[in-house]
């Protein structure tokens, strides 16, 4: 039986996506978050489709920022952190912004602890 990590989306992250993402990614996304609850991806620290890793750079932080991509060539891609074995959306980055993530992560610092 397949097992699955809680996603927490306390920031509407889904909602928001499904608002903002071009008709031809949305599926991707719903990937991208089959692909992080998977359990398996988790032991294995393998994610073919999300690239899923460390952000490097990013100072303060009580936990760490990861990047996931949606698409990698369109350069959509979520942030997420994990704390009490939960992942936690944190922000969805269109492919405009991605190259800026210093300046989001800064501009939303609330939202990451």
């Amino acid at each position: 039986m397949t097992q699955f990590k809680p996603l927490v989306d306390e920031y509407g992250i889904i909602y928001e996506a499904m608002k903002i993402l071009p008709d031809n990614f949305k599926i991707d996304f719903l990937g991208a978050l089959a692909e992080l609850e998977n359990n398996e991806c988790h032991q294995k620290r393998n994610f073919p489709k999300t690239r899923l890793h460390l952000i490097k750079g990013i100072k303060g932080q009580r936990f760490p920022i990861y990047r996931a991509d949606i698409d990698k060539i369109s350069g959509w891609r979520l942030h997420v952190q994990y704390f009490n074995g939960q992942i936690h959306l944190k922000d969805i980055i269109s492919g405009q912004r991605h190259d800026d993530l210093i300046k989001i992560v800064k501009s939303k610092k609330d939202r990451y602890d």
